[in-house]
This record gives C-alpha cells, structure tokens and sequence, in this order.
C-alpha cells in the first residue's frame, strides 16, 4: 500500500495561541510555582497569590467572552493551560479548572444578563475566586438524594445543610450551591444559587487532610439558615441538577486535561533520567525492560490527547459531548495513575523520595479518577450513551 505524504497539519495541531499560553504558563510557573511547591506540599498551603497572579494574565477567566472581561478563548486553549499547569504542580491545575469549569462556567451558562454582568467581571480577574458546591457528605455520586435543603420565604431563600469535598469551600469568595427545593430523588427537585462570602449563614467547616492535591484547599461549606435573595437564583427554579450535569460536561474535560498534564510531566521526568541514569555502563532506557515502559506511557498519552481533543473541538463547536468528555475523562485519568506509577518504578527508589517530582505526581494523580465523578460514574454515563445509541 503506498503511503502519501500530506500537506496538511497533523489532526488537532496546536495553534498559536496554545503555543503562546503554554510558554506563558511555563513562565509563570518556573517564577511562581517550582521554586515553592514542594514547601507548600508539605505545609498544605493554599497559594492564593498564585491565582490572582494567574486572573492578571487571564488565566482564571479562560472561557468567559471579553465584553465579562474574560480571555475569551476556546477548549483547545483552556485544556492547554491546565496541561501546562498540570506539570508544575497538579494542584495548582486543580484549582484553576474547579474556578474556571464549575464555579464561573455555571454562572456564564445559566445566569441573566444582570448575574453575568454582576460577577463573571470578578471571576475572571479572580478578583472573586470561585467555589461549587454539589457533593455532600452522605450522597456523594448520588447526588439526587441531597439534604441540603432551600426553602422559600417572601422574596428570599433559605438554606441549611452542608457540602464536603468543595474546592475553595473555605477559601472562595463566592460558590455556586445547589439545594433540594423539591423532593428527594427528584431531578427537578433542585434550585442553583449563588452564595457570596460573608453572607449571614454560610462558614466554612473542616478542612480536608489528604494524600494529594495537597496545595488545592478542600473543605467543607456549612449553611445554617443562611438567606440568599431571589435575584440570586440561577436560571429556573428546579433546574439545578439538569444544570450541574451540563456544568460536568465541560469538567469532564478539564479534568482529562489535568490528567494529561500530570501523565506529561511524569513521563518526561522518566524518560530523562532513563536517559541519565546508568547501570552496567548503560544508560537504563536501553534496557528492553525500561524502554518498552515508555513506550507504552507516550502511546498511552497520545491516545488520552487525542481523546481530550475530539471532546474540546466538540465542546466548541456547541456539540452534546456528554459521552465524548466522560471517555476522555474516564481514560486520560486512568492513564494519569498508571504513568506516575511507572515513573516511580523508572526512578526505583529515588522516585520514591521527595527529591524527585514523579513521587508528587504519584500521589495526585490518584484523585483525577474521583473526582467530577469517579471513574465508574464515567463507565456508567459512557454505558448509558451507548444504548441510547444502540435502541
């Protein structure tokens, strides 16, 4: 069979644009974030600084359109910075996609034009950091059966219950809750509000001790009749979790995208020290049993790109990606944990010291495959798109 030599561009070539915001972010990140991240492990402390430096060059309000003031860019962009991001640290990563796909997405996706106008300016500046609250302690992916409660009073609601696992759930400035207004199981049953900090009612509770991540805040968001003014309702009321479902959709990428950043990163720190590192007189990538490990870690985080991609270019093109993003989701982090668990193996027991990176991505990879659903949520969303298509 004769092989034609094509003059077009490889499918899903980067663009200028992603060139300059991947350059740009590792910039930013060799000044911002290296030199510090394995004492802020170590601390688990959360560098806000870091974000409001990232709102000055646009990086907190990636999807929201300039006349917000956002960058007003596209998937493909936005999936790139996370990458980049990934690399450096993949808490940092986290923070800025949890800010950017659930918090502010949500608002730019269901709030008016006076919500929009009101907030999405702050959240893209990160003059607001952004939260969002749908998990809680006893429903976790079953997220129909939330206790979080919103009842109507006048032209105000009031919300008690409480959310666990939130991003920024003591730090954000503002969060995005969904309460049950209706009965329970009931997907119309639940209302989206939008809760700013310092609102009577709405604390912070524990924050989380956790294996990775450890840079990225987790805690909880506690409600104790806490009142929120009707305007501040987004979309209809018992709309919340057909919204949030939406919201996931494009989570679901970002999320694939931090997976992909952390698989990079750890790949590319195993493939130089096998190139460095020499045990009878060789180096060890010319060992079969070296070699053909990242073999399979760059086959493997291509096929997740290319995943990550065809969801993006759907996203953009207004397509239904609900069983696209889920399969890139569900296999970008799948790959993430095998890749920085064979980078260990590469590093032998200096992968298992701190003095090297693959150790951090080893530990925060873990989390790709829980959280925005975990990766047998992704099998069950994937499962269901497919006998939809099959009937």
């Amino acid at each position: 069979m004769e092989v034609l030599e094509m003059d077009s561009p490889p499918l899903f070539a980067e663009t200028e644009n992603q060139e300059m915001i991947a350059q740009t972010v590792r910039d930013f990140a060799k000044k911002h974030i290296t030199p510090f991240r394995d004492k802020w492990d170590d601390e688990q402390y959360f560098p806000i600084e870091v974000f409001k430096k990232l709102g000055e060059l646009g990086i907190m309000g990636m999807l929201v359109p300039d006349y917000y003031g956002g960058a007003g860019f596209g998937y493909f962009e936005y999936v790139t910075a996370i990458a980049e991001l990934a690399k450096a640290d993949p808490s940092i990563a986290l923070s800025m996609a949890a800010h950017n796909s659930l918090c502010t997405n949500h608002i730019l996706l269901f709030g008016n034009e006076s919500q929009k106008a009101r907030w999405l300016p702050k959240l893209a500046t990160c003059e607001y950091l952004g939260a969002w609250g749908l998990t809680e302690p006893n429903t976790g992916s079953d997220a129909g059966n939330m206790r979080t409660v919103a009842v109507k009073d006048g032209n105000e609601w009031i919300i008690n219950g409480a959310k666990n696992f939130i991003t920024h759930g003591k730090s954000g400035d503002i969060a995005v809750v969904i309460a049950r207004t209706g009965a329970v199981g009931d997907s119309h049953g639940m209302t989206a509000f939008v809760v700013e900090r310092g609102t009577k009612g709405f604390s912070a509770g524990k924050k989380e001790n956790k294996l990775g991540m450890r840079l990225s805040e987790t805690a909880e968001m506690v409600f104790t009749d806490c009142r929120i003014p009707e305007e501040n309702v987004l979309g209809e009321v018992g709309e919340g979790f057909i919204q949030s479902m939406k919201v996931l959709e494009g989570g679901r990428i970002s999320i694939a995208a931090l997976s992909l950043g952390i698989a990079e990163g750890a790949y590319e720190a195993a493939l130089a020290y096998a190139q460095e590192r020499h045990q009878f007189n060789k180096p060890i990538a010319s060992f079969q049993a070296i070699a053909f490990k990242l073999a399979d870690m760059a086959t493997e985080i291509d096929a997740a790109k290319l995943l990550i991609y065809r969801a993006a270019d759907m996203k953009n093109k207004g397509m239904k990606v609900n069983r696209e993003s889920a399969m890139a989701k569900y296999y970008a982090s799948e790959v993430a944990c095998k890749v920085a668990n064979e980078a260990v193996q590469i590093f032998g027991g200096y992968g298992y010291c701190k003095d090297f990176p693959v150790e951090k991505y080893y530990r925060d990879a873990k989390l790709c495959t829980i959280g925005e659903g975990t990766s047998e949520i992704q099998k069950l969303v994937i499962s269901r798109e497919l006998m939809k298509k099959s009937k």
